[in-house]
């Protein structure tokens, strides 16, 4: 059983596409999404690939494995270096290796929190339902967080909850896309928003303009209408290959892409159990101690999903405090 969690929260930066494969709709390359609700979602096993990929790029590790390099080939440099620094104790060994036991680090799905839509007031909206908001209330106490919020619901299908102090109203309506909602000031929406901003967004000078203005831009709609948005506002791009002596399109090589837009926000439940390995390492604090691990990574800008060469899936990570479970 896990005996230690953190909470991982992903802020979309460039247009985020983790894929399902090849689609059946009118998308060629949809994103993943959850098999019930329809949200977005990254899975699991995506999150892990990259904290993988990204800790074996650590300096630290580099500089140990090309030191043991002198001595030893590549293969037996990479594993040596990995077992002192505790890689393979957190992630596992690789997959020539992988029967000799397992990684103490289990991260969850990549879940949706907040999603942008366009707004007639304000620039864009930050959305969420009550719903998501719940499952998110669930998520947190399960990593052992305890917010000082309730999520609160909307029962009618055009109404909205925003702050007191809101940039959404246009008039006496908040406009998203091409729907009017009827808005109701709520305090709790600022006490929410402002505890996202304090905890969830990416630290830094760099994002002080978006957590000043996530309270105000938060609304939270019917579960319908946030499931609506998330299938239906998705960015969706059209691609094409050029031969480039008829400079026409390459037979086969037109299609689109979904992706999730720009300040998206998910949330990642990270646990732990203690590390598994027989070897030596240097992971102390058992299961808390793997989490602490991954932070000093130094993790904070990676690229998820697909479309690496193109700019896509820059995302900005933020670990929040490890606790026991």
């Amino acid at each position: 059983m896990f005996q230690a969690a953190c909470m991982l929260y992903v802020y979309v930066e460039t247009p985020l596409h983790a894929g399902s494969g090849r689609g059946l709709g009118g998308v060629d390359l949809p994103i993943q999404r959850e098999r019930v609700t329809g949200y977005p979602v990254v899975q699991a096993s995506s999150l892990k690939g990259k904290l993988r990929a990204e800790a074996y790029l650590w300096p630290t590790y580099i500089k140990k494995r090309e030191s043991y390099q002198l001595e030893l080939n590549d293969e037996k440099a990479r594993v040596k270096a990995a077992q002192e620094l505790g890689l393979e104790a957190v992630f596992g060994p690789e997959t020539d290796r992988a029967e000799l036991h397992a990684g103490a680090l289990s991260p969850s799905d990549a879940r949706l929190l907040l999603f942008p839509v366009r707004s007639l007031a304000g620039v864009f909206a930050w959305t969420t339902s009550g719903g998501a908001l719940a499952r998110f209330l669930r998520d947190a106490k399960a990593a052992g967080l305890s917010p000082n919020w309730q999520a609160p619901t909307v029962t009618a299908k055009d109404g909205a909850l925003v702050a007191p102090d809101t940039e959404l109203k246009a008039g006496q309506k908040v406009v998203l896309e091409e729907f009017t909602f009827d808005p109701t000031d709520d305090p709790t929406m600022t006490t929410i928003g402002q505890w996202l901003a304090e905890n969830a967004l990416p630290e830094g000078t760099e994002y002080q303009y978006w957590r000043d203005h996530l309270p105000r831009r938060l609304v939270i709609i019917h579960d319908d209408a946030f499931r609506d948005f998330t299938q239906f506002g998705t960015e969706v791009t059209t691609r094409t290959r050029i031969d480039d002596a008829t400079k026409t399109v390459v037979k086969g090589m037109l299609w689109t892409e979904e992706a999730l837009p720009s300040d998206t926000l998910l949330y990642a439940p990270l646990y732990a159990t203690s590390p598994r390995a027989d070897h030596s390492h240097p992971i102390t604090g058992g299961a808390a101690g793997v989490l602490n691990a991954i932070k000093g990574y130094n993790l904070t800008r990676v690229q998820l999903g697909g479309d690496e060469t193109v700019g896509r899936g820059l995302v900005t990570l933020r670990f929040g405090e490890v606790k026991n479970v």
